[in-house]
């Protein structure tokens, strides 16, 4: 045995299963970004010039493949909002990281949107549901500290803003000849926010 590749195929094997999955995610990301919601597995091996299951035994279904893909941007997302809990103005903070999501969700022509908008059947548990669990649980910390200083309706839910939010994406994906419809869907949120009788009904 005279090469590497003969003394150590199981560190070879190791080394081309990484590059297979890095090429299926290169390919993912710019499949998603042309089809977004519409996006095939199958379409995403062929243009990775792997087998599909070779896809499938990396990344099962699109929801696993879509969090290796944003996986950082949920934590980026979730540091951000932690950071903002110091902000010395509490309504703001909760604006300004709604608007964060907002951006996050209109990713890959809103197919981020359109997988948060979903809500898993009961006892359900995904990779999706983690990154979802764990935006919400940032966004919840944001909205009682701006309900505690009066900064946002005492009876607004977490969940109802972030399905607006992530609505206001999906719909400006779908409009893309309209630029600022989001900044005015975000604005509509958010100014319901500053109101204290809004949601209180």
């Amino acid at each position: 045995m005279t090469t590497g590749q003969t003394r150590h195929p199981a560190r070879q094997m190791r080394a081309d299963a990484r590059h297979n999955r890095e090429r299926v995610l290169q390919a993912a990301r710019a499949v998603f970004a042309e089809d977004g919601a519409n996006a095939s597995l199958n379409k995403i091996a062929q243009r990775a010039e792997v087998g599909a299951g070779t896809l499938y035994r990396h990344f099962p279904t699109l929801q696993d493949l879509l969090v290796a893909i944003i996986g950082s941007d949920v934590d980026a997302l979730c540091a951000s909002g932690e950071a903002l809990l110091g902000d010395p103005s509490p309504g703001e903070a909760l604006s300004t990281w709604l608007r964060l999501v907002a951006l996050h969700a209109t990713a890959m022509r809103g197919l981020v949107a359109t997988q948060m908008l979903s809500r898993p059947a009961d006892g359900a548990r995904t990779a999706l549901a983690a990154c979802h669990d764990a935006i919400r649980s940032t966004g919840a910390a944001l909205l009682a500290r701006a309900q505690h200083y009066g900064a946002a309706p005492a009876k607004a839910d977490i969940s109802d803003l972030l399905t607006l939010v992530n609505a206001a994406a999906w719909a400006s994906e779908q409009a893309p000849a309209d630029e600022s419809l989001l900044e005015r869907l975000l604005a509509l949120i958010t100014s319901s926010l500053k109101s204290p009788a809004a949601l209180e009904g």
